[in-house]
């Protein structure tokens, strides 16, 4: 199909919706578009802004990349800031992104930025994304991948949360209930809602459940393929915790919020797909089921994932959670079903033979953890790589023996560095992406260093 071939369906589709929403009487759309941490920024417009839109695209004002996650301007941004005069950024909206926020009886796009020239954007986390599919798929091959996300649910709300200072506050339900029918099904209304809810998203969860911790809970998110899952992952962040506070509760996927339990994570499952799609990771002559292909991927992960960790790892409090024994990895090891390693390689045939990577935290960009780790399987695949042996037992007991390079960082300012300093992320999302994040992730660190917390407090205000 060509380009105008394309741009004709899509013309098409949108004359569709549109005679839809006239139908039905609708008079805004919701549009958002992911920062470089993952917040969607959006607004309402009217349908007559939507229709233009549609036909002209759009821009926003370029300080949501110059922006934190506390809308504080970074002070060395090169790419915007008070030195450029903060143009607009130019985006294109995405017919096939619709969704149908029922509860406020209008559609959701989402939005993606261009460059000039109606290329992809440098910066833009779903073009990161875009890119390294698209070298994918110049070796024959596509990606499906699904995420899950462990989170925690309060009887809190954004006012009481702040009210208390982030301090005494009140899990949904109390004690460690993994697994535990008794809490899925006491608070079945909010479970069952939860999934509803994002089913009307097209955000399908497909298991669900309680998890070790009071008011902790863990969505997968059923898998799809290309774009559409990470789309699906950032939207299901953003839009559960909408469906919580509209319960007067909050949600948080902070990658640690207390020491007391267990970090939360955002697993990452894919495979790789042909153009018949059928799943490559799978070779049915094999005793693991594990291909060449899944042996090059797993490779990859294995050397390049350290250089890549402030993507999947991308604040001061990611580090919290990067612990030994705490169901997280510390070094980039694998093995065969075994969720002490940082990659597991997941059998059962043709349809389900995968990799989980274990590495990202429920605090990261989902379009920029599947960007990582795409690329990071793709330099194995280019590259003809051979993983080492699968650990077999705990991970952990190895990893002071790994070499320097397979140990992750321990905190984000050595992340960043690695990323900085990586040849391979360079030559694979780009020079002005990799300095621009490495710039946001220094800031971060600053921010931290010049700010007191709790514990410097609690340790130091009357003894020192």
């Amino acid at each position: 199909m060509s380009e105008s071939d394309d741009v004709m369906d899509e013309e098409g589709l949108l004359d569709q919706k549109l005679a839809q929403y006239r139908e039905r009487g609708v008079s805004r759309v919701k549009l958002g578009v992911s920062d470089i941490d993952g917040v969607i920024r959006g607004k309402y417009v009217d349908l007559g802004k939507f229709i233009e839109l549609m036909e002209k695209g759009g821009g926003f004002c370029d300080c949501i990349f110059g922006w934190d996650v506390d809308d504080q301007l970074y002070s060395e941004s090169q790419f915007t800031g008070w030195h450029t005069g903060f143009p607009d950024a130019r985006y294109r909206l995405r017919v096939e992104t619709e969704r149908w926020l029922a509860d406020e009886g209008c559609p959701y796009f989402i939005g993606e930025f261009v460059g000039e020239g109606d290329t992809r954007h440098p910066i833009c986390p779903r073009s990161r994304l875009s890119d390294v599919l698209e070298r994918l798929e110049s070796h024959g091959l596509t990606l499906r991948s699904g995420f899950e996300y462990e989170f925690f649910v309060f009887a809190e709300t954004p006012h009481s949360i702040r009210d208390k200072g982030y301090r005494n506050l009140t899990p949904l339900t109390p004690g460690n209930f993994g697994y535990s029918i008794l809490r899925a099904s006491a608070e079945s209304e909010r479970f069952s809602g939860l999934l509803d809810y994002c089913q009307s998203l097209d955000c399908d969860i497909e298991g669900l459940h309680s998890e070790t911790g009071p008011g902790v809970w863990e969505a997968a998110l059923k898998a799809h393929d290309g774009l559409e899952a990470a789309d699906r992952a950032n939207l299901f962040k953003t839009f559960c915790k909408v469906f919580f506070q509209k319960q007067g509760l909050l949600a948080t996927f902070m990658a640690k919020w207390s020491m007391d339990y267990p970090g939360q994570s955002g697993h990452f499952h894919f495979s790789l797909l042909d153009a018949a799609g059928d799943n490559r990771f799978f070779a049915a002559t094999e005793a693991t089921g594990m291909s060449e292909l899944q042996h090059q991927a797993v490779a990859g992960l294995e050397t390049y994932l350290p250089e890549y960790l402030a993507l999947l790892a991308p604040t001061i409090n990611s580090y919290t959670r990067l612990v030994k024994g705490a169901w997280a990895p510390t070094a980039a090891t694998w093995g065969v079903d075994n969720r002490t390693a940082a990659i597991r390689v997941i059998g059962g045939g043709a349809t389900s033979q995968r990799i989980e990577c274990r590495v990202g935290g429920a605090d990261a960009n989902p379009y920029l953890v599947a960007t990582a780790v795409v690329a990071a399987c793709l330099h194995g695949v280019e590259e003809g790589l051979r993983p080492s042996q699968p650990v077999v037992g705990n991970a952990y007991d190895i990893e002071d023996a790994l070499p320097a390079e397979r140990r992750f960082p321990r905190q984000l300012r050595e992340a960043a560095e690695r990323l900085d300093g990586s040849r391979h992320a360079r030559a694979m999302l780009g020079d002005a992406f990799v300095d621009h994040f490495v710039m946001s992730r220094y800031w971060e660190c600053s921010e931290y260093e010049r700010n007191l917390n709790s514990w410097q407090l609690e340790r130091y205000f009357e003894i020192i």
